[in-house]
Order: structure tokens, then C-alpha cells, then sequence
């Protein structure tokens, strides 16, 4: 008699809450999760700063000396702002620095003001976001502040559930000859001082696996 093979396993499917990010990073050209090798305790290029401004954005400009005005500002879908006493400028594309710069150039232009000193301090993102699912209570694309960590985005999502698995949440990012990494974190070894916290950059994509039962 022939000796019987043992049956074949069967393949586990992915959880609802993967394939739901997978179409999600599909839909946004991509998040790098298929396809990318996930190497626990691997090394993730450093987080790119991208501060320039686009629509959606919201920013603090400060007039020195002219503090009665208006503080705060969101870029319209046009890439333009209204601002006091110069009224409206183009600033799509322009860095905070720039557009310090271009406010002081028309105050001095339009003679309200002769050596203006301008302050403007990026405090959200509308136009770049971060992604994340998997076991948190709140999935989906975030806006992206500058100074954005790991710790302080599964917060934002409303913390973990209780079938997270702390120990393996995925960050990929693109990096730029365009192909993705995608590193596992454990964040319970962050929250307790073990291991630092992960700066994010605009675009990165983070999933949060589930435990084994």
C-alpha cells in the first residue's frame, strides 16, 4: 500500500481590513504593500521634509508689529490665499520661507509697510496625507503635519483594537527611484522607551496586522 500524503493546507485569504487598505493604497496609486518584502526591525530611509504649500493647508502668518490681523490662513483649491492688505497671492508650490518672503515684497510694494517682518509657521498639511488601516478604530487617510510620528498617528486613529497586533505595524514608504520598502514596528516598544519613535513623511502608508488567536 501506498502511504497517504498529508492534506494540503489551505491558504489563508487576507483579512477583510488588508484587502480594504490594499484597494485604498490601489486607488492612491499605490502604498507598496503588495509586492514588498516586510523585514522586521529593518531600517527606513529617513523621512523626507516636504513643506510646501498646496490646497487644503492651513498656516499661521504673523505680521511683526501687526498682531491685530488675522493669524491663520487654508490655502483654496486654486493654490491662492487671501491675505490682509495685499489681498490675494498665488502661494501653491511655495515654501513657508517663500512665502514670507513674497508677503514682505508686496507690503513694501504696495507701501503699507517698509521694512515688514514676516513669520509664517506650516500647521497642517491638507494637500499631503498619511494612510492607515488595519486594527485601529479610526482608518483612513490623515492629513500630514510636519513633526508627525508613528506613536502620534495611531493616535490620531483613535488607538489600537483589541485584536491589534502592536508588535507588527507596517510603515512603507516610497522612496525615490520610486519603488516602496516596508518595515515592521512595534509600537508597544515605543511607547515604553525601548526603541525610538518613527518620523513619518507625507505619503507613507501604515497597516496594523492583527494577532493570532
Amino acid at each position: 500500500m501506498s502511504a497517504r500524503r498529508p492534506p494540503r493546507r489551505p491558504r489563508r485569504r487576507p483579512a477583510p481590513a488588508l484587502a480594504a487598505l490594499l484597494l485604498a493604497c490601489a486607488a492612491a496609486s499605490g502604498c507598496g504593500l503588495v509586492g514588498s518584502a516586510p523585514r522586521r526591525g529593518g531600517v527606513l530611509p529617513p523621512a523626507q521634509a516636504s513643506y510646501t504649500l498646496g490646497p487644503g493647508d492651513r498656516f499661521e502668518m504673523v505680521i511683526v508689529g501687526e498682531e491685530k490681523l488675522p493669524k491663520e490662513f487654508t490655502v483654496a483649491p486654486d493654490g491662492t490665499v487671501d491675505l490682509p492688505w495685499i489681498g490675494r497671492q498665488k502661494v501653491d508650490g511655495l515654501e513657508p520661507q517663500e512665502v514670507s518672503t513674497l508677503v514682505a515684497g508686496e507690503l513694501v510694494k504696495q507701501q503699507y509697510l517698509r521694512e515688514p517682518s514676516v513669520v509664517v509657521n506650516v500647521k497642517e498639511f491638507g494637500s499631503k496625507r498619511v494612510l492607515v488601516g488595519g486594527q485601529v478604530n479610526k482608518p483612513g487617510d490623515m492629513p500630514y503635519s510636519p513633526g508627525l510620528s508613528l506613536n502620534q498617528l495611531i493616535s490620531k486613529a483613535g488607538g489600537f483594537t483589541q485584536s491589534a497586533n502592536r508588535n507588527n505595524v507596517l510603515v512603507t514608504r516610497k522612496l525615490r527611484d520610486g519603488t516602496t520598502k516596508t518595515v515592521s514596528f512595534s509600537v508597544d516598544a515605543i511607547s515604553e522607551g525601548r526603541s525610538p519613535d518613527v518620523p513619518l513623511q507625507a505619503g507613507d502608508s501604515i497597516y496594523v496586522d492583527e494577532r493570532s488567536f
